[in-house]
């Protein structure tokens, strides 16, 4: 599919959900959802849902490096072992707990 993803954030709020949700849309189809906590420019994902018929598109990793641009941590929260293997290749390390993390590297300016 050639059609941009589209993302809608969905705030937690401590009457219905502490969790902050992000919906996942291409064009007028939404493809998935993810749920986490976000606490500045660190995001923990407490779950990735692709939707079973658009599985196998790309969603997820776009999903992923879209978070990317936006956070300098992302805590992938208790990983299954059968999503490992997704979190390794988005460049995510073992943090030996059961997450996985990404950090930002952080730019080194030059010095005079």
């Amino acid at each position: 599919m050639s059609e941009e993803l589209t993302f809608t954030l969905i705030p937690g709020d401590k009457n219905s959900s502490d969790y902050d949700w992000l919906n996942i849309d291409c064009g007028a189809d939404r493809v998935g959802k993810v749920r986490g906590l976000i606490n500045g420019k660190t995001l923990t994902i407490n779950s990735i849902n692709i939707f079973p018929e658009f599985e196998r598109h790309g969603y997820g990793k776009k999903t992923i490096k879209m978070f990317k641009e936006h956070f300098n941590t992302i805590i992938a929260d208790r990983v299954r072992h059968n999503a490992i293997g997704f979190w390794v290749k988005m460049g995510f390390t073992d943090a030996g707990d059961g997450n996985y993390i990404y950090r930002r590297k952080q730019s080194v300016g030059r010095l005079l």
